[in-house]
């Protein structure tokens, strides 16, 4: 993407897992800036969870580690296993993840041969869908197809090991599509490919206004924020919809360009990032 976009600026709100596909949001330029308020949205994401096999990776990428014959797990069974796995739940993360563990990566440590055991933490599944379950080698083992719509820092593998163990028959996931970051979905996403023949971007202003709230400024109030002055606070101040320094609105000129993030502190809104004059993008990769 640096070469494409011609600029080494060039950063991610977050990669897959190296089996998996989809959506990866890229920011160029100034739309970096933007980055770190995409990271923490909810994902969605395809997948083929297999039941009747762990993995030491809890997805096809590692060596089976134990098999059993799934032939007697029911629909019904595996139906309420998943009920059991949506909504707010505490999670162990997969073993082999990027996770740091005393400033180490959590698969390092599995592969040069470490036992490690990641603290469980809380995730909030909001849709776990079962479109189809699918019998295969006499049942021994059963495919089962699913979309789940989740918080950020899910495991996907992580709910397929879990699933298959409440199951009594261990489970892993064969494949994972990521199909919405955020507002961003796959219907925008296009692959390296097509970028190379043409660099198709989401404008900076289009990428922030579907992402956050949205505050629309006078031509008086642009101009005191573009110096980093504060200006009368949002119509949510005061209430759950206030903007915050985590969760801020963007600001847009009468012009319609984005112009800073704003956070209110009591009857006021101050800049939490100014954008000078011009333009910056951000686009939705697709990994393949």
């Amino acid at each position: 993407m640096r070469r494409l976009a011609g600029t080494r600026k060039v950063g991610h709100a977050g990669t897959l897992d190296p089996m998996a596909t989809g959506v990866l949001v890229l920011g160029i330029n100034k739309a970096t800036r933007l980055l770190t308020y995409i990271v923490g949205t909810s994902k969605t994401y395809t997948a083929t969870i297999r039941l009747g096999e762990t993995t030491i990776t809890d997805d096809a990428e590692g060596e089976v580690t134990e098999a059993r014959n799934a032939a007697d797990v029911s629909e019904d069974a595996i139906a309420a296993g998943v009920a059991a796995l949506t909504g707010p739940i505490q999670q162990v993360p997969s073993s082999v993840s990027a996770i740091k563990v005393n400033g180490e990566r959590s698969y390092a440590r599995v592969r040069s041969g470490e036992e490690v055991k990641l603290a469980a933490r809380p995730v909030t599944i909001h849709r776990f869908d079962i479109h189809s379950i699918t019998r295969i080698d006499g049942g021994r083992v059963v495919d089962v197809e699913v979309t789940v719509e989740c918080s950020s820092g899910t495991y996907i593998r992580a709910l397929a090991r879990d699933l298959g163990i409440a199951l009594g028959v261990g489970g892993h996931l064969t494949a994972l599509r990521r199909t919405q970051v955020g507002p961003y979905t796959i219907e925008q996403a296009r692959t390296l490919e097509e970028l190379a023949g043409e660099l198709e971007v989401l404008d900076m202003s289009v990428a922030a206004r579907s992402l956050m709230p949205n505050r629309e400024l006078s031509d008086e109030e642009t101009t005191e924020i573009s110096f980093g002055r504060r200006i009368a606070a949002g119509p949510g101040a005061g209430t759950s919809a206030a903007a915050t320094a985590e969760k801020p609105a963007a600001a847009f000129a009468p012009s319609g360009e984005l112009v800073a993030l704003l956070a209110d502190t009591g009857s006021f809104a101050k800049p939490v990032l100014v954008f000078a004059p011009g333009t910056g993008t951000a686009t939705v990769g697709e990994e393949k």
